[in-house]
């Protein structure tokens, strides 16, 4: 039954219809903690429970009765039964609610069968129970009602939680960024979505967190982290109640159940408890009679909550532990295939140290395996802490390790691990330096840790010149341009060297892995080579490492192409790239393609949805920069200044060295962007500078696209024209030969950013000295005028200011605005549109009333896309610009209660989190302005503050109403 359904029968059992109603009763069965009570709580707040004459009681496992609601009745009776027969003679409820049924005594159920057996037509009764402590099993009233036919008779049993409820649950408890999906699904499995023991465990993992240092501070959580919280002490009592009431002889199935962790068949509990067949029957029955265990599936028997086979197995005697895990051993690693994660499992808890690492060996030739199992990857990071092991076998064992971590799932523990591995000097130069070489790939492309990667690829790459195809990898590595520490000219420095190695390697994998290298470099630099090399790397090949690296090229190319502007043709290499990731086992490159696929929806205008799968990636990853950024890009766009800065790195490039380089420097320009928008002029124009030198040393200025603009608007908003000028002139210089068209349109945009500075300085100019003649002193003493000075003004002060100037930088931003729709990228086309129309609005001339034509078509765009910050600050322009003839007459029209436009636009950036003043800039008004339309929005919606009509924003969708 589903949730409608009962609260259908509730509403007709309930209705005032004459006496023609059906009585209904739900019955609600479920285990502690799986939300029976929260059911009940809600039942009574709907609108038909809340008219009516109600009872509600709670049966104690004492056998007394608590009488909740009405909270006047008293009722002090020898027995339960008395006491209920008192309550129900004096309230006279059509509501009877009756949680806890399980601790009724015989003479209350009767009461309560006669009861159901003539209800009035007007009634409904809630009873809830736990089937496992019920006296006589799946009967909750005692035995078989005489229910009458006009009874509607449900039974409900609440649904455990699902993934996005835990996850839900994980981000209000810990932070919605800090909760990938592998630590969600730990929760739902260790959990078995049972509402209260996820929050037990979820408090204790806050509480955990808060107790650790600030330094210490975990950036995501992960599925370590659950296993090492502990089991919550309100499971471990219930478990260990269950276990405490069965017979001796029955309680080792239980033991088996813990000891093997996972559900089970009959035959094998028996066998690891050491029981005969009759006796594990026995057991088994006995265990499930009392809810020690559970079926799970067909066949299948274990915990109801997994987490409870941990409780169980602490308290076990080492004795009695080891004899379990021995048997446990034995069993599986007599199957075929054997599972050798969990085979050596059971010889480690055993205390068989040998057993232990041989199995461990065994898992290691099943390295596909591995790559799937964070459980078989930990015992390998524990067969490598153990003291004593050979070289030759730590050295297998490692190799496992890193491949398993490198290209599927992966342990925090593992880079520890292998650091220790790599400097064991007993370990062959040539397993050392392939050690190495798969750390080094995963601190670089896995953790995110660039300089600590490159340092390792270096050493494996002189470790390994006996072994020129693994040497030819560790370069090729090393050449991937996307990693911010390394110039794009010792980048070609070591693809040269990568391609030496693979020629002399005669290695069909190592060629491949090169040549996606090449294509990846020479793509990413906006070299037209790139593509012919693309079109050749063999989608066929018929090894699975060599799939993977096309795969890899594939992704890395799809990646560049769209940071040049090409999204068509990124399209085509990310659908390659992600289902040869998928079908050559390599989820990690899935992953990354589908990051590459949000930086593609931002720049084509793909809004819809895309903060939520930006977040979802986040969730998944831990890591996601460029999920990360385009969440920061959103919010911006979006006035939410606070949340932008939240998802961007804490410092320019190249401190933020844990971003890759293109999404480096697109955080950039979202920072500067940042900046200058709450008017920290200096603090932008310093960004600017340190973000340009970075870029400059990286050599690859197709990536200032994202960037290049606000750089220099930051440049000339803070008065250093000339070094906006060297800021365009250089980034033109690294475009030439390149083909770039995300770039070429940004280009347009700079040098539109620098003509309109020219044309703001000419009508300063002009306007202050025509100030000075007025007045009739010298020009140097006028104050009083700034960019903002506007084209009425300048009328009035006698002729048209810079005209070729300001028609100059319209043209450029109309040209930009094109070259941008072209690609698309809507989102810059929009802000270059509006550039030329506030351009051509100084003009004062019949062309102006054009540009309110291009301004109005720019604010329907950004409209359209979400964008409410930019759309309410091109809106400010057009008011600003509009001729007079149009502008309203004098005296405020009758808005009542009804919002007015200004109002509601006011109240949308307020909801945002923008403060007056930084909303006062947006709008040009004056703070005091703003501060009396935020009053007028919270009084005219009927909330109490800037945080309530922040959620009153939220829930309307992300608008505020507003009179026409």
């Amino acid at each position: 039954m589903c949730e409608r359904a009962w609260e259908r029968a509730l509403t007709e059992a309930l209705a005032d219809d004459g006496g023609a109603g059906s009585p209904a009763l739900l019955l609600v069965e479920g285990a502690a903690g799986t939300g029976k009570s929260h059911l009940v709580e809600a039942l009574l707040e709907l609108p038909q429970g809340r008219t009516v004459p109600r009872l509600a009681v709670r049966y104690r496992s004492s056998g007394a009765l608590a009488v909740a609601e009405p909270p006047a009745a008293e009722h002090r009776a020898a027995t339960a039964c008395l006491a209920l027969e008192a309550a129900l003679a004096s309230v006279r409820p059509l509501l009877l609610v009756v949680e806890d049924v399980q601790h009724a005594d015989d003479d209350s159920l009767r009461l309560l069968r006669g009861l159901l057996r003539e209800p009035p037509p007007r009634f409904a009764a809630v009873l809830t129970y736990r089937p496992e402590q019920l006296p006589r099993r799946g009967l909750p009233l005692g035995g078989a009602a005489d229910y009458p036919a006009r009874l509607s008779v449900l039974r409900y049993v609440p649904p455990p939680l699902d993934e996005a409820q835990v996850r839900a649950l994980a981000g209000d408890a810990l932070g919605a960024e800090r909760c990938p999906e592998e630590f969600v699904n730990r929760l739902l499995r260790d959990s078995a979505g049972v509402a209260q023991v996820l929050v037990d465990l979820l408090r204790m993992l806050r509480d955990a967190d808060e107790d650790r240092d600030h330094a210490d501070v975990r950036d995501h959580f992960t599925a370590e982290d659950v296993d090492g919280a502990g089991v919550p002490v309100r499971l471990a009592e219930a478990v260990l109640e269950q276990l405490d009431t069965l017979d001796t002889p029955h309680r080792p199935v239980v033991w088996a159940a813990a000891v093997l962790g996972e559900p089970a068949g009959a035959q094998d509990l028996t066998a690891v408890a050491g029981l005969g067949d009759e006796e594990g029957h026995r057991a088994l029955v006995a265990a499930l009679g009392c809810a020690a265990l559970h079926e799970t599936g067909q066949g299948r028997y274990g915990f109801a909550v997994p987490l409870a086979a941990s409780a169980v197995y602490r308290v076990l005697p080492g004795p009695v532990r080891e004899r379990l895990h021995h048997r446990a051993a034995a069993l599986l690693a007599a199957r075929e295939p054997a599972p050798w994660a969990a085979v050596a499992r059971h010889w480690r808890g055993g205390g068989r140290t040998e057993d232990w690492l041989r199995a461990a060996e065994r898992l290691a030739e099943g390295e596909a395996a591995v790559r799937e199992d964070t459980a078989a990857l930990a015992l390998l990071e524990q067969a490598l802490a153990e003291k004593g092991v050979p070289a030759e076998r730590r050295g297998r064992l490692a190799l496992t390790l890193a491949r398993g971590a490198m290209l599927g799932v992966q342990s925090e523990g593992t880079a520890q691990a292998l650091r220790g591995i790599v400097e064991d000097a007993a370990l062959p130069r040539a397993v050392r330096g392939e050690i190495r070489l798969e750390l080094g790939l995963l601190l670089h492309n896995r953790k995110r840790r660039f300089d600590e990667g490159r340092v390792e690829l270096r050493r494996a790459a002189e470790e390994l010149t006996e072994r020129p195809a693994l040497a030819a990898r560790a370069m090729a590595a090393l050449a991937n341009p996307f990693f911010p520490g390394a110039s794009l000219e010792e980048n070609l420095g070591w693809l040269r060297r990568a391609e030496e190695a693979a020629a002399a390697s005669a290695d069909d994998g190592a060629v491949t892995a090169v040549d996606a290298c090449r294509a990846t470099v020479l793509m990413n630099a906006g070299d037209p080579a790139a593509w012919p090399l693309v079109a050749r790397l063999p989608r066929d090949a018929t090894d699975r490492a060599s799939r993977q690296q096309v795969a890899r090229g594939l992704c890395n190319t799809a990646n560049g192409a769209v940071y040049l502007g090409h999204y068509r043709r990124a399209d085509e290499l990310l659908d390659e790239g992600v289902a040869l990731a998928r079908n050559s086992g390599a989820p990690f490159l899935e992953r990354v393609g589908r990051g590459t696929g949000l930086v593609r929806d931002w720049l084509t205008g793909r809004w819809a949805g895309l903060a939520e799968r930006c977040t979802g990636l986040v969730a998944e990853d831990g890591i996601a920069n460029d999920a990360r950024v385009v969440l920061a890009l959103l919010a911006l766009a979006k006035g939410d200044w606070s949340t932008a800065e939240n998802w961007l790195p804490d410092d320019d490039p190249p401190a933020s060295e844990v971003f890759e380089a293109p999404v480096a420097a697109t955080a950039a320009g979202a920072r500067i962007r940042l900046l200058t928008a709450r008017q920290r002029t200096e603090a932008a124009s310093a960004a600017a500078t340190t973000s340009w030198d970075w870029l400059r040393r990286k050599g690859v200025w197709v990536w200032a696209a994202g960037f290049a603009p606000w750089a220099v608007e930051a440049q000339v908003r803070a008065g250093r024209r000339e070094p906006a000028r060297a800021m365009v002139a250089e980034f033109a210089a690294g475009l030439d030969g390149r083909d770039a068209p995300w770039a070429e349109a940004a280009l347009l945009w700079c040098r539109a950013v620098v003509a309109e500075a020219d044309a703001e300085g000419a009508a300063v100019a002009h306007a202050v000295t025509v100030a000075g003649h007025a007045a009739g002193h010298d020009v140097g003493h006028a104050t009083g005028y700034t960019a903002g000075y506007s084209a009425g003004e300048a009328g009035a002060a006698g002729r048209e200011p810079g005209h070729g100037a300001w028609a100059e930088a319209a043209r450029l931003y109309r040209e930009s605005s094109a070259a941008f729709a072209r690609l698309p990228h809507p989102y810059a086309e929009a802000l270059t549109a509006e550039g030329a129309g506030r351009c051509a609005a100084w003009r004062n001339r019949p062309q102006a009333e054009a540009a309110g034509g291009e301004l109005t078509r720019c604010v329907e765009l950004l409209t359209g896309l979400g964008a409410a910050w930019d759309a309410a600050r091109v809106r400010a322009v057009l008011r600003a610009h509009q001729p007079a003839a149009q502008r309203r007459r004098p005296g405020r029209p009758a808005y009542a209660e009804r919002m007015s436009p200004r109002e509601a636009e006011v109240a949308e950036l307020a909801a945002t989190g923008l403060t007056n003043r930084e909303i006062a800039a947006t709008l040009h008004l004056s703070p005091r302005t703003v501060e009396h339309h935020v009053a007028r929005a919270i009084r005219k919606l009927g909330v109490d503050s800037r945080q309530a009509l922040a959620e009153h924003h939220r829930v309307a969708g992300g608008g505020a109403e507003a009179a026409p």
